[in-house]
Order: structure tokens, then C-alpha cells, then sequence
């Protein structure tokens, strides 16, 4: 088997970013999380108010890592190489998400014989289901079918819009430029309005962050790796002014993300057949490479595990401590689904390109 580096942070940061988002929609949605929160009221009040905030760290790693691809391609300023890296980023999410939002729809289907809750939803539409595989739904306002999967529209839109400013810029340089001014305006007006969630400018704050932390890091060219530097502090100094007047814990978290990719993004080790590494290093390994397929699938298993919740009448006791039982339930089925997911879908995926 040959030997491929991967880096410990970023699949750390894939791996525990995707664990939080899962336990935050189980802290949000159904009996399940109303009845757990008797338990546990301080954990998954945490958990409901601040694990959203993990969407920062996928936004921060997803510029950092189109940044490195994009960077890769060469000749990358011809028309034709940028809609072939946008078409090609949208086949590599399509197939894993196609798939889960299938499995989500079949598991609607079931929990609606229990489930009377409006984060169920009504019976989907044909109309919804191909404005989801066209990454549609939150612009044409339709409902989502699954929860999470707004993401995968934004991280496709910010994706193009990069590979697009990578090819119509003359320079480097003046790239950086106008990234900035996206990503400022971004952090300080467009993020805080509501009206634009569904559009990349409202994300393109964290994410342009990451661009400027592997391009100061990892850009060859020296001049530009220097721009990238001073416009990076530039921006931390405007996040930390800014904050004087009102405190957003997002825009500092991805910050902070941003500085941890740029001082340790690069920290590898080896996977090969025979290399002996740490338990929890294999594992953070393992939950990285399926972090996609769990961030995909879990919302299907919240329904399911609501369904049998209710079905079953421990409802009806308001049983927290079941409650807590099904969430490791649904947390593990997540896991062990977006395996099969993972290797029967996601990979052999992989070799659907132009």
C-alpha cells in the first residue's frame, strides 16, 4: 500500500466538528431532546446554544483545503479549468449526498406514523427533492429534507466562487484583494443579516480566513505569501476591534481556527498497511475520512430514534434517561452507516470526474 500523508489537525478538527453539529441537531429536534434536557439540563443547553458554532470550523477547514486544491491546478486562469474544478467539486459531494437524502426521505416517511412534530416536515415534493440536488432549496425557499444539508449548498457555492476569483484575477495579488474586502464585509454585515444565509457572501467571512491561512503559509511565491500574512493580521486586528462593540463568538472561533491551520495545519503522519500508530490517532483518522457521510446521514437516525421513542410510549413517561440511551444510538448508527456510505458510495465516487 503507498504511504499518503495526512494531517492530524484537519482530520481532528473533521471529526470532532461533525461529532458536535450531530449532537447539536440531538439536542434541537424532537421528544427525545426535550425529555434529555431533565437529565442533563447543562450539557445539552450547551450543546443546543453553542454547538451550531462548529459550522465555523468546517467553513475555516474548506477554504483552507480549496485553497491547497485549487492552488494544485495548473494553468488554473483558463475558463475551462475552472468550470471543470466547479463541475468536479459538485460530483465529488453529489453521490454520498444523493444517496443520504434518499435514506432521510424513507426515514420521514416512517416517523411520520409517530412523529407529529413540525422538524419532521410534510411528505416531500419532486420539485423539493431536484432543488436539492441542484443545491437550490434554500434560495428557491423551499423546506430542507434533511437537517444540515444547507451546508453542502454553501460549501459548493463558496468552492465556485473561489475557483472563479482564482481565474479571473491577473495576479495572485490582486486576488487577495478583492478576498479580503469579501471576507470583511463578510465578518462585520452580511453574516449578521439573516436575508443572506442562504447566499455565500453571508459564509465567505471564515471561509475566506482559511484561504489566507494556507495561502500564508504554503504559497510559493513569496510576495504573495507575504500579502496574504500582513492582510491575515490586518483582519484578526478588525475581528478584535469589532468585538468591543459586540461580542461574536463565531468570528472569533473561526479565527482561531484559522491560526491553529496556519501553525500546525501542516503537522502529518503517515498512513500506511503497517504503521503502528496511537488507538485514538487511528480513530481520529477513521472519523475523518467519514465525517461526511455522518454529517449527511444523522438527521435520518434523529428521526428514527424519535419515532421509536414515541412509538414505543416512553414518551409518555418523559424517560430521559431513554432518551439519552436512543441519542448514543442515533450518534452510533450515524457513525456506522456513514461507514458503509463511505466505502460503498463515497469512494468509488471519487472516480466520476472530467
Amino acid at each position: 500500500m503507498q504511504s499518503k500523508n495526512h494531517f492530524l489537525l484537519i482530520d481532528f478538527l473533521k471529526t470532532f466538528a461533525a461529532l458536535t453539529i450531530i449532537l447539536h441537531h440531538l439536542s434541537s429536534y424532537g421528544q427525545i431532546a426535550e425529555d434529555a434536557q431533565k437529565v442533563l439540563p447543562g450539557l445539552m443547553a450547551y450543546l443546543f446554544e453553542y454547538g451550531r458554532y462548529a459550522v465555523q470550523i468546517f467553513l475555516v477547514m474548506g477554504g483552507y483545503l480549496a485553497t491547497q486544491s485549487l492552488s494544485r491546478i495548473s494553468d488554473i486562469r483558463s475558463p475551462k479549468n475552472v468550470l471543470k474544478a466547479v463541475i468536479n467539486r459538485y460530483l465529488r459531494l453529489f453521490m454520498p449526498y444523493v444517496v443520504a437524502l434518499l435514506i432521510t426521505i424513507a426515514c420521514a416517511w416512517v416517523a411520520r406514523f409517530w412523529v407529529n412534530d413540525e422538524f419532521v416536515g410534510q411528505s416531500e415534493t419532486l420539485g423539493q427533492f431536484l432543488a436539492h440536488l441542484f443545491f437550490l432549496q434554500g434560495i428557491l425557499g423551499l423546506d430542507s429534507i434533511s437537517a444540515g444539508v444547507w451546508y453542502v449548498a454553501i460549501d459548493w457555492q463558496l468552492y465556485a466562487i473561489l475557483a472563479l476569483m482564482f481565474g479571473m484575477f491577473p495576479s495572485f495579488r490582486s486576488m487577495i484583494w478583492a478576498l479580503v474586502i469579501f471576507c470583511v464585509a463578510s465578518l462585520l454585515y452580511f453574516s449578521r443579516l439573516g436575508s443572506y444565509e442562504n447566499y455565500f457572501i453571508y459564509f465567505m467571512g471564515p471561509y475566506g480566513l482559511g484561504v489566507l491561512a494556507q495561502l500564508s503559509k504554503n504559497y510559493p511565491d513569496i510576495v504573495v505569501n507575504r500579502l496574504a500574512r500582513i492582510l491575515f493580521v490586518i483582519i484578526g486586528l478588525i475581528i478584535l476591534v469589532a468585538s468591543f462593540q459586540e461580542l461574536w463568538l463565531r468570528n472569533i472561533l473561526a479565527y482561531s481556527v484559522a491560526i491553529a491551520l496556519f501553525f500546525w495545519g501542516d503537522w502529518a503522519y503517515k498512513d500506511q498497511k503497517h504503521f503502528k500508530a496511537h488507538r485514538a490517532i487511528n480513530a481520529i483518522l477513521w472519523g475523518s475520512r467519514r465525517s461526511y457521510c455522518a454529517f449527511l446521514l444523522h438527521f435520518a437516525f434523529i428521526l428514527l430514534a424519535n419515532a421509536l421513542y414515541i412509538g414505543w410510549g416512553m414518551s409518555l413517561r418523559h424517560d430521559g434517561v431513554m432518551a439519552l440511551a436512543l441519542m448514543l444510538v442515533a450518534v452510533a448508527m450515524s457513525w456506522m452507516t456513514a461507514n458503509y456510505l463511505y466505502r460503498w458510495v463515497e469512494v468509488p465516487s471519487r472516480n466520476i470526474k472530467l
